[in-house]
């Protein structure tokens, strides 16, 4: 088991550094900040001279460099537009988007498996039908107009939730919803498919044969044995809704970093941006980190294969 984790953690590492170094030359390839930060009519001189501040004038690889040795300290410099240190500013909006995404990940598993178990006992049936109807609709509605939907209907007809905004649990409802309807359409479908393969096995029949109840087969037997095709949706779909929370967030006016970084790369602030990117490749990189140990406890073949 030391030696499946210690090669899961190199992988992590590895995956983080080549992340980072993508980020790192795109937003060298987006454009000048220093246009930004001028006026029209500023001098050569004091373009000159915001460059050499920011250490854009120096070569790329120095670039790098210094890049890689601040990251190993995670420190990545100052904010060019709200002049403070760029990883307090998103660690001061992560748990926010925490927040979000810890809601629509409880919302989608807690209603997707469910439907998923109940649609495999019963295939082809009314509730069978409707339920991957929905599940389909949910994977191929984008976020905003899901979001904007809410709004319509639940906010601005209905007056029941607020339209944007963080504070009351009143305010997380609508942008949690939004968020977890694709990852819960995921996991419904796939855990559907994967209890539909497991109760035709030899093993389910004889636990029928036996006389057990039927519920007791589906979650104790049946469900037990879709766990790792299940937890790997299941991880995959954790990792996306904070890196796909910036829809959700610029909708809702969520004050969390995808709204963060949607406002940062607009100005061109490389620093927050490479802070925003790397916690949220720290985060993928952990949910797949933490999916790959549950793999090796679930089934101990995996540790050696």
């Amino acid at each position: 088991m030391r030696q499946f984790l210690l090669r899961r953690l190199v992988r992590s590492l590895v995956v983080l550094w080549g992340i980072s170094t993508i980020v790192f030359v795109v937003m060298r390839l987006s454009g000048d900040p220093v246009t930004l930060l001028l006026p029209q009519d500023a001098t050569k001189a004091d373009v000159e001279r915001v460059t050499h501040q920011l250490g854009l004038d120096k070569p790329l690889w120095t670039q790098y460099l210094i890049f890689l040795a601040n990251l190993a300290r995670l420190d990545f410099g100052t904010s060019i537009h709200l002049r403070q240190p760029a990883f307090s500013i998103v660690v001061e909006r992560l748990p926010a988007t925490l927040e979000l995404a810890a809601a629509a990940f409880v919302f989608a598993v807690a209603f997707a498996l469910p439907i998923g178990v109940l649609a495999a006992r019963r295939p082809n049936s009314v509730f069978d039908n409707l339920a991957m109807l929905l599940a389909a609709f949910g994977q191929a509605a984008p976020t905003f107009f899901v979001g904007i939907m809410l709004i319509l209907t639940l906010s601005l007809w209905a007056d029941i939730f607020p339209t944007s905004g963080r504070g009351r649990f009143a305010h997380l409802v609508l942008p949690a919803i939004t968020l977890g309807a694709y990852a819960l359409a995921s996991i419904a479908r796939l855990t559907r498919s994967a209890m539909l393969e497991v109760i035709r096995k030899d093993y389910i029949r004889t636990a029928r044969a036996k006389g057990l109840s039927e519920r007791l087969i589906l979650w104790r037997h049946a469900f037990r044995n879709t766990a790792i095709p299940v937890v790997t949706i299941m991880g995959i779909q954790l990792g996306a809704l904070l890196g796909g929370a910036v829809v959700t967030e610029t909708v809702f006016s969520w004050p969390g970093i995808g709204r963060l970084a949607i406002q940062s790369i607009y100005n061109r602030d490389y620093a927050v941006v490479q802070a925003t990117v790397f916690l949220t490749a720290v985060w993928f990189v952990l949910i797949n980190l933490a999916v790959d140990v549950l793999y090796g406890w679930l089934d101990p073949r995996i540790r050696y294969s």
